[in-house]
């Protein structure tokens, strides 16, 4: 499974929404219904998957899946 599958995984399993429905142009809010306790949910969950950290400042930027 490569990183965007991984991506949409994950955001469709927070957001209980079909994968197929998830572009990178999807907004969190607008497009797949998701409130700002959703949207840190996916990031916690993208930097436990990845091993990553996202800085809180680039995390009040993000607005789509991709």
């Amino acid at each position: 499974m490569d990183e965007m599958e991984k991506l949409k995984q994950i955001i469709a399993r927070v957001l209980n929404v079909d994968p197929n429905e998830i572009t990178p142009d999807s907004t969190f809010i607008e497009d797949l219904g998701a409130d700002s306790l959703d949207v840190f949910q996916i990031v916690t969950e993208l930097e436990e998957e990845f091993q990553i950290t996202i800085p809180q400042e680039k995390v009040e930027k993000i607005k789509t899946a991709g």
